[in-house]
């Protein structure tokens, strides 16, 4: 019945995206993020799913997106230091839903309704999928609720591969780089390259998974709930 409940949430907003969009293409975009996320790539690609559009028209349909106050936008910060919206690339950038209980629903959307079985696993971390983007997107949305403004950061590894920081929070005149893990939280490779290469710029560096509070040398591991104490 909540599934339900919160199905029909979802069909009021793609209602209401089709009539400030009549092509569709407002509500493609948001019925596309948790593809977008789980594939694991540095930005949302919105060509891909709308084809070609004019600059304008794709920054109307963002636009109206991110005014809708249903979705939360991460946009790539150029130099990371402290006074983040000055290097903000506003033509990069992630996309979340600003409610995570209707993001999984929307996960399983090929479906009629999401089987209890689903939620059961997912609460019991038995769900045979890769939920680091289900994370993500919770942390996203603490995130945003304690009244930040969402930030990442990537940096070549390598010519085909990126590091990537999940989020950048600002405390004082120091950097608070963060990486959300589902699992296998004891290598955090890009949190180790960046807080080296911008060692003077960092304070706290912290680790959000799924286990209990610790502190291995300089890393802080928070269990997802403290999100909103950072």
């Amino acid at each position: 019945m909540v599934d339900k409940t919160k199905r029909g949430i979802i069909q009021l907003y793609l209602e209401d995206f089709q009539k400030i969009d009549t092509t569709g293409n407002a509500e493609r975009l948001f019925k596309n993020i948790p593809s977008q996320l789980s594939g694991n790539v540095s930005r949302y690609q919105p060509y891909t799913v709308v084809g070609q559009q004019s600059e304008a028209k794709m920054g109307e349909l963002l636009q109206d997106l991110e005014q809708s106050k249903t979705t939360l936008f991460c946009y790539h910060c150029t130099d990371p230091n402290v006074g983040m919206s000055l290097n903000k690339d506003t033509g990069k950038y992630k996309m979340y839903l600003a409610d995570t209980g209707l993001f999984v629903t929307l996960c399983f959307w090929d479906k009629s309704y999401t089987e209890n079985v689903i939620y059961d696993k997912l609460l019991s971390d038995k769900l045979e999928a890769n939920l680091g983007y289900l994370y993500e997107n919770l942390v996203a949305q603490m995130l945003a609720t304690a009244g930040n403004e969402l930030f990442y950061y990537t940096f070549p590894k390598d010519d085909k591969h990126n590091y990537e920081i999940d989020f950048l929070l600002s405390r004082g005149n120091k950097l608070v780089p963060i990486e959300v893990k589902s699992s296998g939280y004891k290598t955090h490779k890009s949190l180790d390259v960046f807080c080296e290469k911008y060692s003077s710029r960092v304070g706290n560096r912290i680790l959000l998974y799924t286990k209990d509070y610790q502190k291995n040398g300089a890393t802080i591991y928070l269990p997802i709930y403290m999100t909103p104490l950072i």
